[in-house]
């Protein structure tokens, strides 16, 4: 069965173009891959309102509250890990300081029993429209063309 996630893209114009908050997927398997950087998501829980998912996940994945603004829904964007992302985009601005990510456990190295907890996000901030393109992973980039198309 397909999972679900929910997640919120925060943009913005600025005088040198339009930026997206995203984040940067924690732990030895992201670093130094390219495309490992995501809109701040995570799974729904059975019957949970997806927007309320999204600014949940938000919070637990950067360490701050997703901004009290109004979110448009951009729509159900496939990954390519069988998973589905419902994104929810708003204007507006946010400042981080340093991202206090959750953290998960996994194995490493894999098949030695050695169990780790890494953050599930290492970094986030704003980054130019164009050059998001080509670090998010590969099922996002459509949700961020639906951004800008909804905020231009």
């Amino acid at each position: 069965m397909p999972r679900l996630s929910a997640g919120v893209l925060l943009y913005r114009e600025t005088p040198a173009g339009d930026e997206v908050f995203i984040a940067h997927m924690g732990g030895p398997f992201w670093r130094g891959r390219e495309r490992a950087w995501t809109i701040p998501k995570g799974e729904l829980e059975p019957g949970e309102n997806p927007l309320l998912a999204a600014l949940r996940e938000f919070a637990e994945e950067i360490g701050v509250a997703a901004p009290h603004v109004d979110y448009v829904e951009l729509g159900m964007f496939r990954q390519s890990s069988a998973k589905s992302v419902v994104v929810f985009a708003a204007r507006a601005e946010l400042r981080v300081d340093e991202v206090h990510s959750n953290t998960v456990k996994i194995e490493l190295p894999r098949g030695s029993g050695r169990m780790v907890e890494i953050p599930e996000i290492d970094d986030a901030r704003w980054i130019d429209v164009a050059k998001a393109r080509t670090l998010v992973i590969a099922g996002q980039v459509a949700a961020l063309d639906a951004a800008q198309a909804a905020f231009s």
